[in-house]
């Protein structure tokens, strides 16, 4: 990082304790890289897996990273252990697309998120929570439509979807009821901030699509939206793969910008009740195949895909972006960079 974080400037001290949930995901571990290299100073982590530690204390130093076993984030006072003598919390852990009835995946992002944030409001050392929610918590993908995205903006069409009466089948099924598990997740935090009123700060931090380097492809394999761009190289090929041919043009955000806008988010002071949108521009597929053609001459890759159309949504990113130049020195990294 180019620039420092003045301690008048910090919401939380350095050296401080933060929990990150779910650090071997793909946005979570980049999260935990940037609160090492940048942030508070060690990281206790929620997580299936082991590997995170020898992988962050080998970079940081040993004791940079403590695991924390949570088995069941959904249950009753499933943070209370793990949020001790912690002075922020970053809430990134949430089930992506793994079950398409609405009535049990809507619930349990909601308990959940509304569980790491009942357990930071009796934990007096808390004084800042970063929520990962999404992208679609506000709008899902709208090709060739002009609207704006801004932090009053909900998703209230995908909502409606998800919870249609059965049958709940289908690609476009299973997306809206991801939808409005983000949607009504981050709705239930800004609720239980109004109606609980705790010590702490809340910000949310709205994603579109992740790439971006992957930490260890040995642990994480092709992580979240890393396995589209796997897809792509191979032309769709693969199992299951097809579907995403037709997933919309939409916003890409490098994954360790959206972490440096995370640790904003948990440790300037001037960052209170914020819904901040990690959208860096406008993609396509033909825009990745046209890159990899240029990097890569010598390999054949798929034709480019008619009628794909124009993600022309206008996002109110100027916030985030500022943010990231304040920590990074610099703004978003280009579709190549990354």
């Amino acid at each position: 990082m180019s620039s420092s974080i003045a301690t008048t400037d910090r919401a939380i001290s350095p050296g401080s304790l933060v929990l990150v949930t779910g650090a071997n995901g793909f946005i979570a571990s980049h999260i935990c890289k940037q609160l090492l290299e940048n942030g508070p100073g060690t990281v206790r982590d929620i997580n299936r897996t082991s590997w995170p530690v020898p992988f962050f204390n080998s970079r940081y130093g040993e004791g940079s990273i403590e695991l924390i076993s949570v088995p069941d984030m959904a249950a009753d006072s499933a943070f209370d252990n793990a949020v001790k003598g912690c002075a922020g919390v970053i809430h990134t852990a949430t089930p992506v697309m793994q079950i398409q009835d609405p009535n049990v995946a809507i619930p349990t992002v909601i308990n959940g998120t509304v569980n790491a944030l009942r357990a930071a409001a009796r934990e007096p050392s808390v004084k800042r929570v970063v929520l990962t929610s999404s992208s679609t918590a506000a709008a899902s993908p709208q090709p060739n439509k002009i609207f704006t995205i801004d932090p009053s903006t909900w998703n209230g069409e995908a909502v409606k979807a998800a919870w249609a009466p059965p049958p709940y089948l289908g690609v476009q099924r299973k997306l809206d009821v991801y939808y409005a598990s983000k949607t009504q997740g981050e709705q239930a935090a800004w609720k239980f901030m109004e109606d609980e009123n705790p010590d702490f700060v809340l910000n949310c931090i709205l994603p579109n699509m992740n790439i971006g380097e992957i930490l260890s492809i040995e642990h994480q394999g092709y992580p979240s939206t890393m396995s589209w761009i796997k897809a792509l190289w191979g032309g769709f090929n693969g199992e299951g793969e097809k579907d995403l041919e037709d997933n919309p043009p939409q916003y890409y955000v490098n994954v360790d910008d959206n972490a440096v806008v995370h640790v904003a988010a948990l440790v300037f002071g001037d960052v209170k009740r914020e819904r901040l949108f990690t959208f860096a521009e406008p993609y396509s597929w033909n825009d990745l195949l046209a890159i990899f053609r240029r990097l890569y001459p010598e390999r054949e890759f798929m034709d480019d895909i008619e009628g794909l159309g124009v993600d022309k949504s206008v996002v109110a990113n100027e916030r985030a972006q500022e943010l990231l130049k304040r920590l990074k020195g610099s703004g978003w990294d280009s579709l190549e960079i990354v």
